[in-house]
């Protein structure tokens, strides 16, 4: 749901995700789990970008609206989360252990690699078939960077080499899991909304 259409009257939690590929998979994997966010007016908004967290932190967190907060980052976003929250009067959360005290959980490396990883490479290209991009991804695999590239890698850049892709493929993935594979970090932000 993009920020503009939050309704903050009616938020209890915001969960803030790098973007609507992770804001779809996580309603999705929510969904699977038998919850209603929105009923439970828990509000996944998308930022932009891993650099907005301190906008967003500001707006949502103990100087703005002073709603509950949670989250995910990607691996490669964990100091720019760290400094947002320490800027946004949050703590100083030095580690991934106290990322997640303060309910926000990294993902390794971002939110497709959990996915990926969760469902087996062979799963994720039966899905990739049924969508009519195998073909596309078998010719991907045969570019001269991805030589030398586990398969897991190659799906992951796969994920990101068209617009929309992304966000197409996310609840996708998020929907085909079985709920005892869920990523760990999924399953923490799900359990502390």
């Amino acid at each position: 749901m993009p920020m503009e259409t939050v309704p903050l009257h009616d938020a209890r939690t915001v969960v803030l995700v790098e973007g609507v590929s992770d804001q779809r998979a996580v309603e999705a994997v929510a969904a699977r789990s038998g919850r209603n966010l929105l009923a439970e007016r828990v509000f996944v908004v998308p930022m932009g970008g891993a650099t907005n967290i301190g906008h967003f932190l500001h707006r949502f967190g103990p100087n703005g609206a002073n709603l509950r907060l949670a989250g995910l980052c990607d691996e490669a976003e964990v100091h720019v989360f760290q400094r947002g929250l320490a800027r946004a009067g949050l703590g100083d959360a030095q580690t991934r252990a106290e990322l997640a005290s303060r309910h926000f959980y990294v993902c390794a490396a971002d939110l497709e690699d959990e996915l990926i990883r969760a469902l087996g490479t062979a799963t994720v290209e039966q899905i990739l078939d049924g969508h009519g991009d195998l073909t596309a991804f078998r010719t991907f695999q045969q570019q001269p960077a991805q030589q030398g590239r586990s398969t897991a890698a190659h799906l992951r850049r796969f994920m990101g080499t068209r617009g929309g892709r992304k966000i197409h493929y996310a609840p996708v993935l998020a929907g085909a899991l079985r709920l005892d594979r869920v990523p760990l970090p999924l399953v923490r932000l799900l359990v502390a909304v």
